[in-house]
């Protein structure tokens, strides 16, 4: 991780996300429109999940090919290419899981493109959200303000066979997230895994489930000064592997945020066993923000990235979202 961040950069994210927010708009017919399009305030941008609902937004069913190109580019202009493969891969497990389970909930169509207040606004945001998939983002005028919320998850987290359209077998939506942390879990001496370690199960889901705000939790697990050099690269490869989600530049803005609230302060906690297929809890928290990740069920996952205070850019945005509300009471 570096120390600096390019403004320029950021600057960049935020106009191709502008450019791609408004060509979405423009490809919207205008009795779409009110779908796509809700007022920017902190109450609605909150109201979010990770299971299958009816939701904000335009669903990718309902969407023209001018709307599904517009949208792809907005993804595009926010995410990685990992990111982009991963989200991906999300959704395309609807195909296996609605092949397994035989339910017909289960659709890769019913994921949701919705933008509050407009791109030529001070202050806007969209989202894309479906089953285990919700990703948030914020901005003004020039920057991009917030990528918080950020929920992956994936059922089944490895594709147990080839799927018609869908998954191969063996691949997992969530590897690098899994991989380093077991391996990090795996590099800790038995005193630190039992300073590490806050249960024996896991919890059956993350404990912040869909909170609308989180607080820190109590301090638990091993702290940063107790690791070792090699095992702190290995907890900043594993917080590399969430904020790769987004566009570099976006993924560096918010690992510099881990790193103001100071690296000393991070803790690590391990509930459960250490075999990936089997269940197993982890968190990793500062003093600005958390990370969860369940896999309760030993082959099913939630994954969260909460901030205490900018999540939706709730601290940069305050008077925004103050004014918002001014105006909608008005209303």
């Amino acid at each position: 991780m570096t120390n600096s961040l390019d403004a320029q950069d950021t600057k960049a994210a935020a106009a191709a996300q502008r450019a791609a927010a408004a060509r979405l708009i423009a490809a919207t017919p205008e009795n779409q429109r009110s779908e796509l399009l809700h007022p920017f305030e902190l109450g609605a941008r909150s109201n979010w999940h990770y299971t299958p609902r009816a939701r904000a937004g335009v669903a990718l069913a309902r969407m023209s090919e001018a709307q599904r190109g517009a949208a792809q580019q907005l993804l595009a202009a926010a995410l990685s290419d990992r990111g982009l493969e991963q989200v991906r891969a999300v959704i395309a497990l609807e195909i296996a899981l609605r092949e397994l389970e035989g339910s017909s909930i289960r659709d890769p169509e019913n994921y949701a493109f919705a933008i509050y207040g407009t791109p030529d606004a001070a202050a806007w945001g969209w989202r894309i959200e479906g089953h285990h998939l919700s990703l948030h983002f914020s901005l003004d005028a020039t920057r991009v303000v917030s990528t918080l919320p950020q929920f992956v998850g994936a059922n089944p987290a490895e594709v147990p066979r080839d799927f018609v359209r869908g998954p191969r077998k063996g691949q997992r939506a969530l590897k690098e997230e899994e991989d380093r942390a077991l391996a990090l879990f795996a590099a800790l001496s038995d005193q630190q895994r039992t300073a590490a370690t806050i249960g024996e199960q896991p919890y059956g889901d993350i404990l912040t489930r869909n909170a609308a705000q989180i607080d820190p939790f109590t301090p638990s697990g091993i702290v940063w000064t107790e690791l070792r050099a090699a095992q702190q690269a290995q907890l900043l490869r594993l917080l590399e592997a969430f904020a790769s989600v987004v566009e570099p530049s976006l993924a560096e803005q918010r690992l510099g945020r881990v790193r103001a609230g100071g690296l000393e302060a991070i803790r690590f906690s391990w509930a459960g066993t250490a075999q990936r297929g089997k269940p197993y809890y982890f968190r990793i928290q500062g003093p600005l923000f958390l990370i969860e990740l369940d896999n309760s069920g030993g082959n099913h996952i939630h994954s969260v990235w909460r901030d205490y205070d900018g999540d939706w850019g709730r601290d940069s945005l305050a008077e925004h979202y103050r004014k918002a509300r001014g105006t909608a009471h008005r209303h």
